[in-house]
């Protein structure tokens, strides 16, 4: 066995074995696309931010086909409720549901959308919505400030899913 592990041939038989081992691992080891974290149940929250807001609270009503709701996260800070729910598309982007009844409600606006400029508009369920786009963050925002409160749907998803997301809104009943 020695006359394997001495001299320039036994490095090279140790290499050998060693690249065959890492083949037969690469070989053996799962290569599939990462599963996706599971669904967020964000009904709990629903409840929560339609019992407690000032302010008509939206969900969608459905969510498109192939979407995963994977973030939901209600906060009441300094008076003003918030809830930010977030989605992972079929295209593998995310759009996320921002509402507030933060002071001022632009500037909740403005932080959710990563700009104050408005580059266009467009009317959604025969509702204006203002467009706005941060390039070098690859976000996109539809926004609507109302006088008590703030609605962004943004995210990296194109603008057709975020205005179908948009257009999914619905008010939730007040649970008082």
């Amino acid at each position: 066995m020695g006359r394997f592990t001495q001299g320039a041939a036994g490095y090279g038989y140790v290499l050998v074995v060693c690249l065959v081992g890492l083949a037969l691992f690469a070989l053996v080891t799962p290569h599939g696309r990462v599963a996706a974290a599971p669904p967020v149940d964000y009904s709990a929250d629903r409840a929560g931010a339609a019992g407690t807001a000032p302010y008509p609270v939206v969900a969608p009503r459905e969510v498109p086909p192939g979407w995963t709701p994977e973030s939901s996260i209600l906060t009441r800070d300094g008076g003003a409720v918030t809830w930010r729910l977030g989605f992972a598309t079929r295209a593998r982007t995310h759009a996320l549901v921002a509402q507030s009844d933060e002071r001022p409600p632009a500037g909740f606006a403005d932080r959710m959308a990563n700009t104050e400029r408005v580059s266009g508009s467009r009317v959604i369920g025969g509702v204006s919505w203002e467009e706005r786009v941060r390039p070098d963050k690859d976000q996109r925002s539809l926004v609507r400030v109302l006088p008590d409160h703030a609605i962004v749907v943004t995210g990296t998803a194109d603008w057709d899913d975020l205005t179908a997301l948009a257009g999914a809104l619905v008010a939730q009943p007040p649970i008082r």
